[in-house]
């Protein structure tokens, strides 16, 4: 990783940086770092290479293309950026470093960013201005944290259901579930793959709680010698009767193939075969049968 902590920004001219590790990025993803560094501004600024010419400097872009590209979408001549002294080689290496070492923050991290927030003493307004979130969906995201109802917070994030039906659940009892379902399907807001994606996501959370570590009505049992031996029996059980079903079909498959095989040796069945149409058998079993029977012609 590069270390920046210690190093002023400058402002760099976008037309002398050259990115030397371009990578195709998501389209709603670029949009969205568009929107929110339009709004908030740039949170961190990319990391540059300079490379000295007899004219003006020129940089090799470290790290930073969506930034960098989100700039120059938003019309912009110059961006904030780490100049640092290394060569072509170097800063490539680095670029790749940088892009296998980014940390993919989980769904729940986001969000707990936003209490992170409100515990440090920002208002539901504020955070919503940080974030570039709704009033709605930041006050959504609060109630289900505060209640540990992370199954229904996954969910949100996923966008498998609207934050308001989520809270609605939170706040029901499971008597009431079904009908808050219904309501959101009469308005819409769950329809098709939602409707039965949210289905399964209050059958679990019924079974299994809401998800948050040690509230789980589930809980793990210590293991034991006997719930070993029990495991291990059952497992047997299993297999014992698996081997009788197969067992079973082998026999019933040898009765069949022996019975077709006296059956073909009979011309007069194989001349009824012939005038019914019926002169072919599967290969599978024409397989089994031993080449003395004869073939149908």
């Amino acid at each position: 990783m590069i270390e920046e902590a210690h190093t002023a920004a400058e402002m760099v001219p976008i037309d002398r940086i050259t990115v030397i590790n371009p990578r195709v990025r998501n389209r709603n993803a670029f949009a969205a770092l568009v929107d929110s560094i339009a709004v908030l501004g740039l949170k961190r600024p990319i990391t540059v290479a300079r490379r000295d010419s007899d004219a003006d400097p020129h940089y090799d872009l470290v790290c930073g293309q969506g930034r960098l590209e989100a700039f120059q979408e938003l019309g912009q001549t110059e961006i904030p950026a780490i100049v640092i002294s290394a060569s072509g080689e170097d800063c490539l290496v680095m670029s790749l470093v940088e892009n296998v070492a980014r940390r993919q923050h989980r769904a729940l991290d986001l969000l707990r960013d936003i209490k992170g927030l409100k515990d440090r003493g920002y208002s539901d307004v504020e955070i919503a201005q940080k974030t570039n979130l709704t009033m709605k969906y930041v006050r959504g995201v609060l109630r289900l944290l505060e209640s540990g109802e992370h199954r229904l917070l996954r969910a949100v994030e996923s966008s498998k259901i609207p934050v308001s039906v989520a809270v609605d659940i939170a706040d029901a009892d499971d008597a009431k579930v079904q009908d808050i379902l219904r309501q959101a399907y009469e308005s819409n807001l769950l329809r098709g793959s939602r409707l039965l994606a949210a289905k399964r996501l209050v059958e679990a959370r019924q079974k299994h709680g809401k998800g948050q570590p040690g509230t789980d009505k589930r809980q793990r049992r210590p293991l034991s010698v006997e719930s070993l031996l029990r495991t291990y029996q059952n497992d047997v059980e299993k297999k014992q009767v698996l081997l009788r079903k197969a067992t079973a079909t082998r026999n019933e498959l040898m009765f069949i193939t022996e019975a077709l095989r006296t059956l073909l040796n009979d011309e007069n069945f194989v001349t009824l075969l012939r005038a019914e149409s019926l002169a072919t058998i599967p290969k599978k079993l024409t397989d089994r049968l031993a080449s003395r029977t004869g073939e149908i012609q």
